[in-house]
Parts: C-alpha cells; structure tokens; sequence
C-alpha cells in the first residue's frame, strides 16, 4: 500500500527533473555563441561572416550568391538570421557568411 506522502514526493521528484532538464535545454541553446573569422578552423576554410566581403582573388570556389543560408550544411531554419553548422561545433553561423566548404543544397 503507498502512502500519500511517498506518492506526492515521488510526483515532486519527477516535477524537479523535467524543470531541471528544461533548464539546461534553454541554458545550451542559449549558449551558443557565434563563430568568429579569428577561429582556427574558421580562418583554415576562409570563414566570412558577412559573404558579400569575401576576397574573390583569394577565395577561388566563391560565387556570387553563394551563402550559409542556402548551403547543404547548414542547419539554421529558413529565413533564420543563424544556425548551426556541422563544421562548426557548439557555434552558429550567420546566414549570410559564406566558407570554402560551402555545397549547394539539393
């Protein structure tokens, strides 16, 4: 036989560790930031945050109207201003950057 006291903690603990859980979901999302053109492996695939200031004399794969938000890696919404990108762990990119692995979306 259960008492009401065991059942009312036990509805209290599964209560505090969806609260918790929730928390730290918001708290990652959160947190993160977005990728600099300093970063190693930014710098290494020519990272740009803003595509339009991309070096086309340096960046020979560049073409015009290429960008984050319309290649195959990135994982942004549609019409989002960033996203994540898979090359870029933990950090997000801007929509309108562009890098050297840029692939067309199919």
């Amino acid at each position: 036989m259960t008492s009401k006291f065991s059942s009312t903690r036990r509805v209290f603990m599964m209560h505090s560790a969806l609260a918790s859980a929730a928390t730290l979901l918001a708290a990652s999302a959160q947190a993160q930031s977005m990728v600099a053109e300093a970063d190693p492996q930014a710098a290494a695939l020519g990272y740009k945050a803003d595509a339009s200031k991309v070096d086309k004399a340096k960046q020979a794969k560049y073409a015009a109207g290429q960008a984050c938000g319309n290649c195959a890696l990135y994982q942004g919404a549609a019409g989002s201003a960033a996203g994540a990108c898979p090359l870029f762990a933990g950090k997000q990119v801007s929509a309108k950057a562009w890098c050297s692995a840029w692939a067309k979306k199919g």
